[in-house]
């Protein structure tokens, strides 16, 4: 379930809730909407996995379902199920986040088959299942339907949320470079190269930059902190990506370690934007996030 990346569904779906609520206490409903929308990254990473045992298998063979421990009937269940039971939880909180948890789950099935086949897929499909977290957890304290998406800033937050996300699924193709030549992947670093997929993060950088500066307060200190940090961390990944003599799967840690911190940290500058009250927690959420991210159980392995 890659416990380290739960955060990255809960800081986005949090930051639709943030959008969404007036300042005050926190509600059941809140907390109900927060718990299903970070426990749904785990189950989906477990579902997509059952469909890439082969290069899996090569990259990450220390897991368990390559090592055999479980089943892939066993574990693909289990992960449906748990999308089903979030699909149901943020359906009682609006009916129409069914629709978009149901299109999540045919997504997250299919995702391999589009990585695999087609190389300008893999991380615009998967991306786009990303988006919906925000949206979902805007509806989720909404009583409206899809006319939310009417709303400027709940757009753009969907925005940051697939750029921020596609430009980790894009560079963390990789690490697994020799994993998805030999197992027969189409992915864009195999066709194109390092130094194209690293110009391809560039531009997805410059979007993420020019969404976040239309939609964080930046007077709020905090939140233009939180900004400028993450954009460093994300710049200078890039710039190590295109300077380094050694591009190779084994020399792609910094790179992809680095999209996964900013896009956490882009998320929660614009939760703080909007719910300043929230810093305590925000500042929890994220030291939670590197502890989680330090006990990974392989430092090459994201």
């Amino acid at each position: 379930m890659r416990p380290y990346l739960l955060y990255l569904s809960g800081v986005a779906g949090l930051s639709g809730l943030a959008i969404c609520l007036e300042e005050g206490p926190l509600s059941p409903a809140f907390w109900t909407a927060f718990l299903a929308m970070f426990l749904g990254y785990g189950f989906g990473q477990a579902l997509t996995d059952c469909f890439q045992i082969d290069t899996d298998a090569i990259s990450a063979p220390y897991r368990p379902l390559c090592k055999g421990e479980i089943s892939r009937m066993s574990l693909g269940l289990v992960s449906l199920i748990g999308l089903i039971l979030i699909g149901l939880t943020l359906g009682k909180l609006n009916v129409h986040n069914l629709l978009l948890i149901s299109l999540s789950i045919v997504g997250l099935s299919s995702y391999t088959w589009f990585k695999k086949h087609l190389w300008y897929a893999g991380p615009p499909f998967n991306a786009f299942i990303f988006m919906l977290l925000p949206v979902m957890g805007y509806l989720a304290l909404s009583d409206n339907g899809f006319e939310v998406l009417l709303n400027s800033e709940l757009r753009l937050t969907a925005g940051l949320s697939y750029f921020s996300y596609v430009n980790f699924v894009l560079i963390g193709y990789l690490k697994d470079l020799k994993a998805d030549r030999e197992t027969g992947y189409r992915t864009f670093p195999l066709r194109f190269g390092w130094n194209a997929t690293i110009w391809l993060g560039n531009i997805h950088l410059l979007i993420v930059v020019w969404i976040c500066l239309q939609l964080i307060d930046f007077t709020n200190l905090v939140a233009t902190g939180l900004f400028i940090v993450s954009t460093v961390i994300a710049l200078s990944a890039q710039v190590y990506g295109l300077v380094t003599k050694n591009k190779s799967e084994s020399n792609a840690r910094f790179p992809i370690s680095a999209t996964v911190r900013s896009l956490v940290l882009w998320h929660l500058s614009v939760v703080v934007s909007y719910q300043n009250n929230w810093l305590t927690g925000i500042l929890l959420f994220y030291f939670l996030f590197e502890v989680n991210m330090y006990f990974r159980p392989k430092r090459n392995q994201i």
